[in-house]
This record gives C-alpha cells, sequence and structure tokens, in this order.
C-alpha cells in the first residue's frame, strides 16, 4: 500500500496538474472527497492544501458551487 503524501508532496503535484493543463484557467476541480480518496489523505488535508492554493492565488472558491483554478 502506497504511503500518503507529505503536504508539500501534495501541493507540489496539485500544483504540477494546474500548470500541466489538467484543470485550466477557470476549471472546477473534483470534489474533495473525490481527492482525498485519490490521494489516500483526509478531507481537512485537501481542505488545507485547497486553502494554501488559494492564498498563492492558484485557486479560488465559489461558495456552494466549488472550488476553481484561477483565472490569470
Amino acid at each position: 500500500m502506497p504511503i500518503p503524501p507529505t503536504m508539500d508532496e501534495l501541493l507540489d503535484d496539485l500544483v504540477r496538474r494546474i500548470q500541466e493543463g489538467e484543470w485550466s484557467p477557470g476549471a472546477q476541480l473534483p470534489a474533495g472527497h473525490v481527492l482525498a480518496d485519490e490521494y489516500d489523505v483526509s478531507l481537512s488535508t485537501i481542505n488545507r492544501a485547497w486553502a494554501t492554493l488559494r492564498k498563492r492565488g492558484l485557486l479560488v472558491g465559489r461558495p456552494g458551487r466549488g472550488v476553481f483554478v484561477a483565472e490569470h
């Protein structure tokens, strides 16, 4: 069974996926529980990662709608 990623590894992978165009600007990210299952981490870990990426300006949260890649 693979070891879950550290927070830094999780952040690096999310950023990589955005930079490589898997999620383009304006695209909605998968639901938190989907990413939590994919990365084998808790939902709170995904929420902390999203908060960090929002502070960096890479993501925007839209209450009631989800998390989206920021449009630059």
